[in-house]
């Protein structure tokens, strides 16, 4: 693939060098996975058919690609375009966040602040979970101020925001901070979206993979009323005794 100059870059390239990597078995497989079929939560979308990391490869050839540009792949019908775009997206954050770079505090809030208006194009799970830690929560974890956003996503009637707001908390939690993950789930236990008692159960995972006994502290209190995909999924690094344990609350 050609490496193309910065002012050169253009969402039509994006899309070209997708299709020049896009597979038919993919293309054929994809939507049924991702739930592209009438009454699924990805009802409607489009597939080229590309595999991640051919999309992660793309998304370096055009780190540089402008938000003009970006904004024509978020408005993408393709899945492969908007994600695509917005991995491109996570590596400006990632560039931004250096910490020489003499700007970053700025860029990285535009960032941020370009992500939240174009949650239209972050519309299925693995657009949300790719970018949310990555950007949102990265920013968050910096800026304890700003986290009142993740009240504003959970409340949210469409189901990838309230996805946004559970899988940020991955970045906090590897900093050891589990405050917005345990009022998260609080406050969405009763979603009743199977992806959300999955992106709940898998958050309360990572901390209790960190911290054991706040997992522990959370179960008590909960396990017996959970939803039981939710319930599985925050068990599963724990040993074999403590999983039938919490599994028969």
């Amino acid at each position: 693939m050609q490496v193309l100059g910065v002012a050169k870059m253009t969402a039509k390239q994006v899309l070209s060098a997708l299709r020049e990597v896009a597979r038919e078995d993919k293309a054929a497989f994809l939507p049924g996975f991702f739930q592209a079929v009438p009454g699924g939560y990805g009802e409607g979308d489009r597939f080229l058919g590309c595999v991640v990391p051919d999309q992660r490869k793309v998304a370096r050839q055009f780190r540089d690609l402008s938000r003009d540009e970006l904004v024509k792949l978020f408005a993408s019908p393709w899945h492969e375009c908007r994600l695509t775009g917005m991995l491109i997206l996570v590596g400006q954050y990632e560039q931004a966040a250096k910490p020489k770079n003499p700007h970053r505090d700025f860029e990285c809030r535009e960032i941020v602040d370009f992500y939240l208006a174009n949650l239209a194009a972050v519309n299925n799970w693995d657009v949300v979970d790719s970018t949310a830690p990555k950007i949102l929560g990265a920013w968050l974890v910096e800026n304890y101020d700003e986290r009142i956003v993740l009240d504003r996503l959970a409340t949210s009637e469409v189901l990838w925001e309230r996805r946004v707001a559970v899988l940020a908390t991955l970045s906090l939690i590897k900093n050891d901070e589990f405050e917005e993950i345990v009022e998260l789930a609080e406050r969405l236990m009763d979603d009743g979206h199977d992806l959300m008692n999955k992106a709940i159960g898998w958050m309360l995972r990572e901390m209790g993979k960190r911290d054991q006994s706040r997992l522990e502290k959370f179960l008590k209190k909960h396990a017996k009323t959970m939803p039981r995909t939710m319930l599985r999924y925050s068990i599963e690094k724990l040993s074999r005794d403590d999983r039938t344990k919490w599994m028969n609350q």
